[in-house]
């Protein structure tokens, strides 16, 4: 099975290097392990009717996010925690 990178817009990086770094942490290692393994999965649900924009908690934290299927890239856009 493929991998996908994990990469943060500018929105999602801010939040998460706002978080406490052991949440932070928690929380990279929860995306590598989540939604760099299988994007499509892990309870996360289809927004606007886009397969590839999607919504999940992730380590307690709501995550938007975009998939590149063809790069396997995960783009979090915004990350409320």
């Amino acid at each position: 099975m493929s991998r996908y990178r994990i990469q943060y817009a500018d929105q999602a990086e801010a939040s998460r290097k706002a978080m406490q770094p052991a949440a932070r942490e928690q929380f990279e290692q929860s995306m590598t392990s989540k939604l760099g393994a299988d994007p499509y999965g892990h309870g996360s649900t289809a927004l606007k009717g886009d397969r590839d924009y999607r919504e999940a908690t992730v380590a307690g934290a709501f995550v938007v996010y975009y998939i590149s299927a063809a790069v396997l890239v995960v783009t979090a856009v915004r990350i409320v925690h």
